[in-house]
């Protein structure tokens, strides 16, 4: 494990050590703690992009895709815990 030394505001530093107090860990704990659920955030944020870009790609490439109506009373089918069958992506009527 290695250290790493940051520079925070006295005003953050004394924030940090209250709201870690009430959360029953001490600062560092606080703030690694912090770290993580940022990097994870982030890590999660790329991946749903890039799995955006990769079906908006298979749309460009095929044509295909499904509409938001059926789209939609698939998702509030499955919201409400009722079986839904899942729309078929096809091209578009002009």
């Amino acid at each position: 494990m290695s250290t790493t030394t940051i520079r925070i505001e006295d005003e953050l530093k004394a924030r940090v050590a209250a709201v870690a107090e009430r959360a029953g860990k001490t600062a560092h704990a606080f703030i690694l703690d912090a770290i993580t659920q940022t990097v994870e955030q982030v890590e999660q944020d790329n991946a749903f992009h890039a799995l955006g870009q990769e079906r908006w790609q298979a749309i460009q490439q095929t044509g295909q895709t499904v509409p938001w109506d059926e789209a939609k009373a698939y998702l509030a089918a499955r919201a409400k815990g009722k079986p839904a069958r899942k729309p078929a992506a096809r091209k578009p009527n002009p």
